[in-house]
C-alpha cells in the first residue's frame, strides 16, 4: 500500500492502441446471468482457508479468473496482495505485485498456463501492487495500462483495456481505479476483502472516495468484487453499501465529537477511532485529516480545530 512509481515502458504503436483503446467497445459478461452458485466449502463453516479456497474455485469456474497471492502478509496487505489473471489467450494481468521472486514465479506458471501475456493493468502504483511490473514485462513484452506514470496506455474515466472498463476511483491513492470486466469488478485498494481502507489526506480525497463509492454501487455490470487484499467479495453491492455506511459513520462521529468541543487530534482520534491499534494510528489520523478536509470544504468546520500535518499528503 505505500507509495511507489509505475515501471517505466515504451509507447505502444498506434495499431497496438487502437486495438487496445476501443471507447465503443462493449462488455460482455459470461456470468452476469448466472446466480453464484452454493460454495459447500465456505458454508461449511469456521475454516477461513478452506472458504477462500472454495471461493476462488468459483471464480475459476465460472469467471476464468484466478488469483496469484503475494506472500507479503501484514497489517496493511492483510494476507497478502492479490495478483489476478483474466481470461486466456492471451491472459491480462491486475497489480503484479511487490517484487517477490517465488511471486513472481508463480505470475509467470499462471501466464504460461493461459497462452501468454495480453497487457497488464495496475489500479494504483503502490510498490505492494505494481513492484512485480518490471521484471514481469521483460520476460512478457506487453502493454501497461495505469492511471499515471509513464504507460502504454493512461487509464481515466471509462477508458477500456482489453476486457477492462476503468471507473476512477480516488481516495486511497489519487490514480486509484477500479476495474470492470466480466461480470467482476477488480477494486484495488478501494474496497478490500476484509476490514476497511485508510484514506490519504489530500485535498479532494475523502469526497472522491465516498462518490466513487456511490457510483460504484449503482452499477449492475458486476456480482463479484476481486480485491487488492483479502478474498473475493460475492455480496457485491452488499460490501459496497457497507463501505459507504462506513465512511458516514466515521463522519458522523467526527461531528459529533467536534459538536462536543474536542479540537485536538488525539481528542477527535480518541472519539472517532478508539478501536484502532498503535501500529495503525498514523494511517487513522491520515484518514482524519481527509475527513477535516471535506468538512472544511463543506462549510462546516468549527475554527480551532488541530490538523494533523504530514511531510507527504498521498501515501
Amino acid at each position: 500500500m505505500a507509495r511507489g512509481g509505475a515501471a517505466a515502458r515504451p509507447v505502444a504503436s498506434g495499431r497496438l492502441r487502437e486495438q487496445l483503446f476501443q471507447p465503443g467497445r462493449q462488455l460482455t459478461s459470461r456470468s452476469m446471468n448466472t446466480p453464484h452458485p452454493p460454495n459447500p466449502e465456505a458454508d461449511a463453516g469456521a475454516n477461513g482457508d478452506a472458504a477462500e479456497a472454495g471461493s476462488e474455485a468459483d471464480l475459476l469456474t465460472h469467471y476464468d479468473i484466478l488469483r496469484v497471492r503475494a506472500a507479503n502478509p501484514g497489517p496493511l496487505t492483510l494476507s497478502g496482495t492479490n495478483t489476478w489473471v483474466v481470461g486466456r489467450s492471451p491472459a491480462w494481468v491486475v497489480d503484479p505485485g511487490p517484487l517477490l521472486d517465488e511471486h513472481i514465479t508463480h505470475l509467470a506458471a499462471a501466464i504460461d498456463a493461459r497462452g501468454g501475456l495480453g497487457g497488464v493493468v495496475l489500479t494504483h502504483d503502490h510498490h505492494d501492487h505494481a513492484e512485480a511490473v518490471r521484471p514481469l514485462l521483460e520476460t512478457y513484452p506487453a502493454p501497461l495500462a495505469a492511471g499515471r506514470g509513464s504507460v502504454d496506455i493512461l487509464l481515466s474515466e471509462n477508458v477500456r483495456f482489453g476486457p477492462f472498463e476503468a471507473v476512477a476511483t480516488p481516495g486511497h491513492a489519487a490514480d486509484h481505479f477500479a476495474l470492470v470486466a466480466d461480470g467482476a469488478c477488480f477494486t484495488g485498494d478501494a474496497v478490500l476483502g476484509e476490514g476497511s481502507v485508510f484514506i490519504s489526506p489530500y485535498r479532494g480525497a475523502m469526497a472522491g472516495y465516498m462518490l466513487a463509492l456511490t457510483r460504484l454501487r449503482l452499477r449492475e455490470d458486476f456480482n463479484v468484487l476481486c480485491p487488492g487484499h483479502g478474498p473475493p467479495v460475492w455480496e457485491a453491492h452488499v460490501k459496497l453499501e457497507d463501505y459507504l455506511a462506513h465512511r458516514i459513520d466515521r463522519e458522523n462521529r467526527l461531528i459529533m465529537a467536534l459538536g462536543e468541543g474536542r479540537r485536538t487530534i488525539q481528542e477527535l482520534i480518541d472519539a472517532v477511532w478508539p478501536e484502532v491499534p498503535e501500529p495503525l494510528l498514523a494511517l487513522a489520523t491520515a484518514t482524519l485529516a481527509a475527513h477535516l478536509d471535506k468538512l472544511e470544504d463543506e462549510q462546516i468546520l468549527p475554527e480551532g480545530v488541530e490538523r494533523p500535518k504530514f511531510e507527504r499528503t498521498e501515501w
